[in-house]
């Protein structure tokens, strides 16, 4: 469906290293209407941003530089954010001066295509790839595609509650999401939902096998750990721990009818670990309802888009 994607995706491709090679090439691109990427490599004090370009630089004067830049909806640390980083832009024009080449380029044009043509033709329950581009307590924002922002909230990253979404995600990470709700322009996003049921997680595992975990919350009556970002499990409490520190754990017991997992800690120590590669169960397709618990479970917890 899409050809729209987040801003980093298509900068080696053969197409794009294609078109930036030369002016001439560029000239191709600008007259089949074409959106490129490119690498911007300052921010000018009128806010304009400039991109290394092989043959000579691009320039993205600021009101091109996003949607809402213009009209002030958007503020201008959205430009300042995009240095060192890539970029994505149509050709508007290419001037060739004592100076050299210097291509004019609009951001604000590549993301108004893709506004129109994908972003807006999004329903509840699409999955979509996503790119991690800022973490705040409160959730993830994400590039849905040309630089378009998106909000994942912490609570709809996983099943397996965490403190910050660092404790998922890292910035510039590739993803996926599903589309939750749709309220004029604004897209929110959820995440849990492509991370496997209890049941599909639970198979992963085995009674009577020590596994690494992390420990995600401390209470009076045990310690839950998490096995995986959808699956966590309980164990007896514990003087000395503390949510965030790692774990190696036996599996005591996998109980589907509870939706429970028995565990005993064989040794907690510092996670110093980087947040690891993601399980997608699904990253593709269209949701109208998911189901994580079990058939045996009394409980229902369920999604519907």
């Amino acid at each position: 469906m899409t050809k729209y994607f987040p801003e980093g995706r298509m900068f080696n491709s053969p197409e794009n290293k294609f078109y930036l090679q030369s002016a001439e090439n560029m000239a191709e691109a600008m007259t089949r209407g074409l959106i490129l990427e490119g690498h911007a490599v300052m921010c000018t004090t009128e806010h304009d941003l400039v991109v290394e370009l092989p043959f000579g630089k691009g320039i993205i004067p600021r009101t091109e530089g996003a949607l809402g830049i213009a009209d002030g909806t958007t503020r201008d640390i959205a430009l300042l954010s995009r240095v060192n980083k890539t970029v994505c832009f149509k050709v508007i024009d290419i001037v060739t001066d004592e100076n050299g080449v210097t291509a004019v380029l609009s951001r604000r044009a590549a993301q108004e295509e893709c506004l129109e043509n994908y972003i807006s033709k999004l329903q509840c329950g699409d999955v979509i790839p996503a790119k991690i581009t800022h973490l705040e307590p409160f959730g993830a924002f994400v590039d849905i595609g040309c630089g378009i922002p998106s909000l994942i909230p912490i609570d709809a990253i996983s099943v397996s509650r965490i403190s910050h979404p660092n404790d998922r995600f890292f910035n510039g990470q590739d993803i996926y999401a599903a589309v939750k709700n749709i309220s004029g322009d604004r897209i929110c996003l959820t995440h849990k939902e492509l991370l496997g049921t209890w049941q599909q997680n639970a198979q992963m595992f085995s009674a009577g096998e020590t596994v690494g975990g992390v420990i995600r919350s401390v209470e009076d009556y045990g310690i839950f750990i998490e096995l995986a970002p959808n699956l966590a499990g309980l164990a007896e409490p514990k003087d000395g721990v503390t949510a965030g520190q790692a774990a190696s754990v036996y599996i005591k017991a996998l109980i589907p009818e509870k939706m429970k997992v028995k565990l005993i800690i064989v040794d907690v120590f510092e996670n110093l670990c980087f947040p690891s590669k993601i399980n997608y169960f699904i990253n593709s397709g269209h949701l109208k309802k998911w189901e994580y618990s079990t058939k045996e479970s009394g409980r229902k917890l369920v999604s519907v888009f």
